[in-house]
């Protein structure tokens, strides 16, 4: 990659567990009719004669030539057909061809031997009749077999071969399917692995729900029978080797164009299979290397995550995490002093973290992928939950120096989630409940207390302008507003608390003004006329008078009415109303007759534990 970065992609393991190398069918090669005649046995004597398997010596130069025998645009589809053709022939490689053409072949050999090879196995009838001899200097990535070998000459065919296939094709035989033994006896040949994969294909398909133990039970063996009923098969409840290679053609299906494939990042100390089809390295951001959406999908996106530290770091990473555009809200979280997973489930996306501590080192990833489409995010997931290695080392946090681009409102180049509205408000008991105004929580999907404490609504009165709020979880507040008793003083000086600019501050800020009169305009007493230059997320916030009791509470101002009044001409509910309120639901208002003023500081002070930040998601 440009830029210096320190990763590679290399080949893509396996998406699909190994089918069965007994008993396949099609015409192009041994299969099923030679199987008939002469049974599993002879297939192997057959594939033994073929003898395409390697020497003790290396191949030279000269010997890059090829039979190549089938093309296909899929990785999984060549992965399978070169599985088929490694049950019965030996030296079966497959290599990525470029421009989306994944061959397969049989070699190496001479180029001379390859034609050879090519005529011999063509009168046999072992291969494609459209097969033909390829040089292969410029083949790539290797992906056959899975985790590639040293390529070793292939052997020609033998003469007893050309004889014993030529025996084949001059007996005449009736093609037919597995009977319900043979699927048994080919199913009988799968491993444990193998088995459970088979689970896994089913319960992608919904047909199967139960563990994933490789038990062949009466569960997966109603699984079997339901898909073989869905799929026009005779409901056997025993797959048969091309019913089950069939299931994980469908299984497979939904990764068409991830290009799943293992990239090893040795900055970060990473190795992973990714979706390289719709995302590609973007950068390095400590703690995260960011493999952004490269085409077709753009909320994909895939993060390696990489840093030193204990457990307090895991836990401020955790709490990180939560606070990211990329983490939606919704979903499980679970932490541990070893690690943590974060499921977020939003309308747009839905995202996946998990991350783990071994020492000092503290690793992960994270999968950002489009809503409903859980089909392919699953399958995508569980590939790279598979193939998730640490390998040595972290991210050095000086991997890239702080640039241009550094704003408040991101961490390590991602977007910090914002809410929708930001308000203020104040609390007026021990149990942590706030008073605010009703725009604050206004068609939310969710309100929060300083962006970190969940709350819920629990009275409003929209013609009064108040809404109390309470905690979901109980909270202790440094300190609660206290009601003034006392009549406020016109012309008297008065203190807004309040959070200006949309809670980036992490404190409240203090705005000053006066009390103009203890009407509104048009004589309502139950609203109080200040003097004073708020900004509109200061609306719902405490107006303290000079002894730091409370007289009321800063309403919004009314847009979009035909009188515009000066900027700082501004209303606040009446202290009294906002007692009775809290009176009527059942919340004990303290008061205050505080009849001596309170320095700055102190004003400061006791603003900053009262007032709260209150968001709207």
């Amino acid at each position: 990659m440009g830029n210096g970065s320190r990763y590679n992609v290399l080949n893509y393991r396996e998406l699909s567990p190994k089918l069965l190398r007994l008993g396949h069918q099609g015409a192009s090669h041994v299969g099923n009719d030679a199987k008939n005649i002469f049974g599993v046995e002879m297939i192997r004597l057959l594939a033994a004669l073929c003898v395409l398997g390697a020497s003790t010596f290396s191949a030279t130069a000269q010997d890059n030539y090829w039979v190549q025998i089938e093309a296909r645009r899929t990785l999984t589809g060549a992965q399978d057909r070169a599985r088929e053709y490694a049950g019965t022939i030996d030296s079966v490689h497959g290599y990525y061809l470029g421009d989306g053409f994944y061959g397969i072949f049989i070699g190496p050999y001479t180029e001379t031997n390859a034609q050879t090879a090519l005529g011999t196995l063509l009168s046999m009838g072992a291969i494609p009749s459209d097969s033909f001899v390829k040089d292969g200097s410029r083949f790539k990535q290797q992906f056959w077999p899975i985790g590639g070998q040293q390529n070793t000459r292939a052997t020609l065919p033998s003469d007893d071969t050309a004889a014993l296939a030529s025996s084949v094709e001059d007996t005449p035989v009736t093609p037919s399917n597995e009977t319900v033994a043979e699927a048994r006896a080919s199913e009988a040949e799968l491993n444990r692995e193998e088995r459970e994969e088979l689970q896994k294909a089913l319960q992608w398909a919904g047909f199967y729900s139960a563990a994933i133990d490789g038990a062949f039970g009466r569960g997966t063996r109603n699984a079997m029978q339901a898909w073989q009923v869905a799929n026009n098969r005779e409901a056997t409840g025993v797959l048969t080797t091309r019913q089950r290679a069939l299931l994980f053609e469908q299984y497979n299906s939904v990764l068409e164009g991830t290009n799943m494939r293992l990239v090893r990042d040795d900055a970060s100390g990473i190795q992973m299979q990714i979706p390289t089809g719709v995302v590609a390295f973007s950068e390095y951001k400590p703690p995260f290397v960011r493999f952004d959406a490269s085409a077709g999908i753009p909320e994909v996106q895939v993060l390696f995550i990489s840093q030193e530290g204990d457990a307090g770091r895991l836990q401020g990473l955790y709490e990180i995490m939560q606070i990211l555009s990329i983490v939606p809200t919704e979903g499980a979280r679970r932490l541990t002093d070893t690690g943590f997973e974060i499921e977020g489930i939003g309308s747009d996306i839905h995202s996946y973290t998990s991350v783990t501590r071994e020492g000092t080192d503290i690793k992960g990833f994270t999968l950002v992928w489009p809503a409903n489409d859980d089909d392919r995010r699953e399958r995508v997931l569980d590939i790279m939950k598979a193939s998730f290695t640490r390998l040595d080392g972290t991210l050095d946090p000086s991997i890239a120096p702080p640039g241009e681009e550094q704003a408040i409102d991101m961490v390590a180049g991602l977007a910090v989630r914002q809410p929708q509205l930001s308000r203020s408000g104040f609390y007026v008991d021990d149990a942590g409940i706030v008073v605010t105004t009703p725009e604050a929580v206004a068609q939310c999907d969710r309100i929060t207390l300083d962006r970190e404490y969940e709350a819920e609504v629990i009275a409003t009165d929209t013609d009064l302008g108040v809404t109390l709020l309470k905690p979901v979880d109980q909270i202790a507040p440094l300190d609660v507003a206290e009601f003034g008793t006392r009549t406020p003083i016109l012309q008297d000086q008065i203190v807004v608390g309040g959070y200006p600019y949309n809670g980036v501050l992490s404190a409240p800020t203090l705005t000053f003004g006066q009390l103009i009169d203890l009407r509104s305009l048009n004589g309502d007493d139950r609203l109080a006329r200040l003097s004073i230059l708020p900004q509109p997320s200061d609306a719902g916030g405490p107006v303290f008078d000079k002894y730091g009791a409370v007289i009321g509470m800063l309403q919004p101002r009314i847009e979009g009415s035909s009188q515009v009044l000066p900027p700082e001409v501004n209303f606040a509910v009446d202290a009294d109303q906002i007692v009775a309120m809290l009176n009527s639901n059942g919340i004990a208002a303290t008061t205050s007759e505080a009849a001596q003023e309170i320095s700055p500081v102190a004003m400061t002070r006791h603003a900053a534990d009262v007032t709260v930040l209150v968001s709207c998601w």
